[in-house]
């Protein structure tokens, strides 16, 4: 139980770290979620949104993240 508590509480401290890198550099992320890819429909009362590449892009940085640290330990 004690390996669960502190993989969650390094969760949070890289979501945090995470969310106060997008907050700062936030004017030079305007791309993201704009790639060739991500569905955006717009109408008079509905908007629909499915950034589809932008995840994919997640996705693949972070599967790579994951397989540094798998190589590195």
């Amino acid at each position: 139980m004690q390996q669960i508590g502190k993989i969650i509480i390094v969760i949070g401290i890289f979501l945090i770290i995470l969310g106060i890198i997008f907050y700062v550099f936030s004017d030079n992320l305007q791309w993201f979620g704009n790639l060739p890819g991500d569905i955006k429909i717009k109408k008079e009362h509905f908007t629909f949104y499915a950034p589809i590449t932008s995840m994919i892009l997640i996705s693949i940085i972070i599967s790579f993240i994951l397989w540094l640290i798998s190589k590195i330990r």
